[in-house]
């Protein structure tokens, strides 16, 4: 479908700004979701509606979090799975006995990112909910 002589961009403006007026206008632009500046400033100067994007930061910061937590407990859970592939081959009472003690810290290492995670989740929980 052809655009009519009326819906081209046929005319020309050249407009300056300050570097401050600039840098706003840029910062705008980057959190719109317009592709082009010319568009989006054509957008400002018509008073048409511009779609922004709009971020949570406790979000964001909830889900970095989570994410190292859950390489985290990764990590521990091959070692534990380690281990315990370890006590099947055990064959003397000695052996398992000697296996417990030092696989002890193990142990309290998943449990202490087991309240971890939940502590976390806990304060993300609750601010949150104070939104």
């Amino acid at each position: 479908m052809k655009k009519e002589a009326t819906d081209q961009l046929s005319r020309k403006v050249t407009v300056r700004f300050t570097c401050r007026e600039y840098q706003k206008i840029i910062t705008g632009f980057k959190s719109s979701t317009k592709q082009q500046l010319s568009g989006y400033i054509r957008n400002i100067l018509l008073e048409k509606p511009i779609t922004v994007y709009t971020r949570n930061g406790s979000y964001d910061a909830f889900v970095a979090e989570m994410i190292l937590l859950r390489r985290e407990l990764n990590m521990i859970g091959n070692n534990f799975n380690q281990a315990v592939k370890k006590l099947h081959v055990l064959s003397e009472i000695d052996e398992i006995k000697t296996w417990a003690i030092l696989h002890e810290s193990s142990k309290q290492n998943l449990f202490k990112k087991i309240a971890e995670i939940n502590f976390k989740i806990a304060l993300i929980s609750d601010q949150w909910s104070q939104e």
